[in-house]
């Protein structure tokens, strides 16, 4: 069983747990998640089964989607509802205009600076766990991009925000700044994330619906095929002389002199997804980064 599963995470769960659920379920050792989400979150996370975590880093590098919830006059030490209060404010000057006013300086290219409490590694071993055996840790700020914010609720002292991200975009971190911003503190009290990559929380299914269809034998209905992970990138159709350089591994040319990106699905003439292949900007030619045929 080969591909992608859009698995419907339940909060409490930690990304690791899902995978084990999913290996028991399918009875098959080949899995691992593409993205992890915090065991306080719920939502899209994308599980790639067999020959499908073979593209498990290109969905990890694809941008987000979340519907976060933010507590306005509270800090946590976490910057969400699983840490301690360092301090309250007095939150109720906040109106829903003044928050319309201070998204836009959350947008776009930016620094933005991780959790303290995070699963950024410091010397091989996550932040969290040196902060929380009393090492003080210093993490730099990360270059990230936030596409959209929209309000989706306000109902004082909550605001429910709708966000669209890069990866690598911690939305605690945006909770905590956006409280910061408007001088009241804040932490994030709920997180579904919506989208990863292709994947959305409309098409996705729970480990409780995955058990059934484990069942009923009909896993595969649920199953996506491998190179749905990389529709943001060119497809490249070859004949079969060239298809037999890519699944030795060997250079190539294609019909497109100037490619839109730097990597692109490889099909052949009937529509098989063969191979992975990367731009040489260098030789102007093709290079196959990973082959799947035969994998």
């Amino acid at each position: 069983m080969d591909g992608i599963l859009n698995i419907n995470k339940a909060t409490g769960m930690t990304s690791h747990d899902v995978v084990a659920r999913v290996r028991k379920t399918l009875h098959q050792r080949r899995v691992g998640h593409a993205g992890t989400l915090d065991p306080a979150a719920s939502g899209v996370l994308p599980v790639c089964v067999g020959h499908g975590t073979r593209v498990a880093e290109y969905l990890s590098e694809s941008g987000k989607a979340y519907q976060a919830e933010i507590t306005f006059g509270v800090v946590t030490d976490t910057y969400d509802a699983e840490g301690s209060i360092i301090r309250t404010a007095d939150a109720s000057f906040l109106t829903r205009v003044c928050i319309e006013e201070a998204l836009p300086h959350f947008l776009g290219p930016q620094m933005q600076l991780p959790p303290r409490y995070s699963a950024i590694k410091i010397q091989g071993q996550p932040a969290y766990k040196r902060v929380r055996s009393g090492e003080e840790v210093t993490l730099e700020a990360r270059s990230i991009e936030i596409q959209q914010l929209q309000i989706l609720a306000w109902e004082a002292p909550k605001l429910t925000l709708a966000v669209e991200c890069s990866k690598g975009t911690y939305i605690r971190s945006l909770a905590y700044d956006l409280g910061a911003y408007l001088g009241c503190g804040a932490y994030l009290s709920g997180l579904i994330r919506t989208r990863s990559g292709p994947f959305t929380l409309a098409t996705s299914i729970t480990l409780e619906q995955l058990a059934e269809a484990g069942e009923q034998g009909t896993i595969t209905d649920h199953l996506f095929a491998a190179d749905s992970a990389l529709q943001e990138y060119p497809a490249l159709t070859l004949d079969a002389a060239t298809i037999v350089r890519v699944l030795h591994g060997n250079t190539f040319r294609s019909e497109d002199p100037q490619p839109t990106a730097d990597l692109a699905r490889i099909y052949d003439t009937e529509g098989h997804f063969l191979a992975i292949a990367a731009w040489d900007h260098q030789h102007q030619q093709w290079q196959p980064k990973k082959v799947f045929s035969g994998s």
